[in-house]
């Protein structure tokens, strides 16, 4: 072999060498990234199989090796707030040229997901909401930062970062950066009108008794039946969609989905949206998460949202292996009932206070699953009945501040109501039903009109009459002639409930309730 030769053959082992032991970290390991404080943050990448990788940070040093498949990871020690901005050095042992990452803080990581709600951007609201506008006219933030699902990596606060993401989790995170006084890190991973079932881990949806459950005993579900009445929509929307077409009009919304099996997803498939817009962000340490879904429901057949919300919050902390964290989630429907102040910047598109219909309302209502959805552990619902409606409330940031709120409260164990009067129990006195709740907060009140109003009573027939209401204390006093011995006591219990008004002094709306819905 001659001297070139032999020259060649070792630059070129030397490129091999050298191309095996590149240390790589995926785009949520960066520069100007905030780590979650309190608790082990595992950091983590791929290398060559057996290489071993250091980090050094904050005074420590840990080392770990990579495994056959390449990968490594490993976990600093709890971590002190810190806005000071360090730097973080990853080494190997082979290349031993570090990965400099810069611009490092400490504080409050948050991951926000959901459809169309959280993936709106502040861009696109913020001529429509004021708060939003301030917020964003006092960028940058320096110890604010954000990430999105498939973004090369963490970016700073500065106003047109923030105008190109998620609307509700800026608000929501400028709010907690306020109170609490700490940098925090925004993670964002939301695709508008999606389900729930999209957004479920496969292995999750598969492996959970209760869904199991669910599709064991749904409903008989009459599939060749479904496929024709689905034919029948679906050639109908098809001539409505040319019509706006030839007209130049803007089309008529999304083609209907077909029918499927008891258990199957209508729309996508099971966990294909945690799989393109979650599963790359585990485990980065997080203190929670902020979700705002629920109109396109679950779209698997004969599973409700409560049940698969109970599952995909199960599903995704196992595999995040960091414990029960906190999910706040936003009620749906969204709006639909009065508000405590106009003036308030967070209620300020609060639907206006109404009298009582004539008759009470179909107790048949979308909230249901919402409000028992508070059942799961460590779940917490942001309530929004008074914080504006439509599909697309332009509030956001009134939504993000009552979220902030919830965390606060919940989360943080600041000394905040986090929700209005939520039912507790009943009992029969002097043939009237006394009512008692928790979360009265400063005292039970009611607002608007000139007198407390949403109660409604049955008896065996369950044929429910509008009942009067007084407050005595911490509790509500009904009296119903049309009805002698009340069986079921109801509240507020429909979707358009602008008619409701009890609330607690802390300014937050009574959560509905129905005693025969467990």
């Amino acid at each position: 072999m001659t001297r070139k030769m032999m020259l060649a053959l070792v630059v070129a082992v030397g490129c091999a060498v050298a191309a095996q032991a590149d240390v790589k970290l995926p785009p949520v390991i960066s520069s100007h990234m905030v780590l979650q404080r309190d608790m082990p943050v595992p950091i983590w990448g791929t290398a060559a199989p057996g290489e071993e990788v250091t980090v050094a940070f904050a005074g420590q040093t840990k080392t770990a090796a990579a495994d056959a498949q390449g990968k490594w990871m490993v976990k600093l020690d709890p971590l002190a707030t810190s806005a000071e901005p360090r730097t973080m050095a990853i080494t190997s042992s082979i290349s031993h040229q570090p990965l400099t990452l810069s611009d490092v803080l400490v504080g409050e990581v948050w991951l926000g997901s959901g459809q169309s709600n959280m993936a709106g951007q502040s861009g696109s609201y913020e001529g429509r909401d004021a708060g939003l506008s301030n917020n964003l006219a006092a960028a940058p933030y320096p110890a604010l930062r954000i990430i999105g699902s498939g973004a090369s990596g963490w970016q700073e606060g500065t106003k047109e970062n923030i105008r190109r993401f998620s609307a509700l989790q800026f608000s929501f995170g400028v709010r907690l950066h306020k109170e609490l006084g700490v940098p925090v890190g925004l993670l964002a991973g939301s695709v508008g009108g999606t389900p729930s079932g999209n957004w479920i881990g496969a292995a999750a949806f598969a492996s959970d008794p209760t869904i199991k459950d669910a599709i064991a005993h749904a409903p008989p579900f009459d599939l060749d039946a479904a496929m024709k009445k689905h034919a029948q929509i679906l050639a109908k929307w098809k001539q409505t969609e040319a019509a706006a077409k030839q007209k130049g009009t803007k089309p008529f919304g999304r083609a209907p989905l077909q029918p499927v099996k008891t258990g199957e997803c209508r729309s996508g498939t099971v966990g294909c949206l945690y799989e393109k817009h979650i599963r790359a962000f585990i485990p980065y340490a997080i203190r929670g998460v902020l979700w705002d879904q629920g109109e396109a429901g679950t779209a698997i057949q004969g599973v409700d949202q409560f049940t698969v919300m109970g599952a995909l919050f199960a599903g995704w902390r196992k595999d995040w292996g960091q414990g029960e964290f906190p999910f706040l989630y936003v009620e749906k429907p969204s709006g639909r009932g009065c508000g405590w102040d106009a003036k308030d910047p967070v209620t300020r598109n609060a639907d206006a206070f109404s009298p009582l219909p004539a008759a009470v309302p179909s107790l048949v209502s979308f909230r249901t699953d919402y409000i028992h959805m508070m059942k799961h552990p460590n779940a917490f619902m942001v309530t929004a009945s008074d914080l504006g409606s439509g599909v697309h409330p332009t509030n956001k940031s009134g939504y993000g501040a009552r979220a902030a709120r919830v965390a606060l409260g919940a989360v943080y164990g600041k000394p905040v109501e986090i929700y209005g009067p939520v039912y507790q129990a009943y009992k029969i006195v002097d043939g009237k039903v006394v009512i008692s709740f928790t979360h009265v907060g400063k005292g039970l009140v009611f607002r608007g009109g000139d007198k407390l109003q949403g109660f409604a009573v049955a008896g065996a027939d369950r044929k429910f009459a509008w009942a009067d209401a007084v407050i005595e204390g911490d509790t509500v006093v009904l009296s119903c002639a049309k009805i002698r011995g009340p069986q079921i006591i109801a509240y507020a219990w429909s979707n358009d409930i602008t008619w409701a008004n009890l609330f607690n002094k802390d300014g937050l709306p009574a959560l509905p309730f129905r005693t025969d819905e467990k």
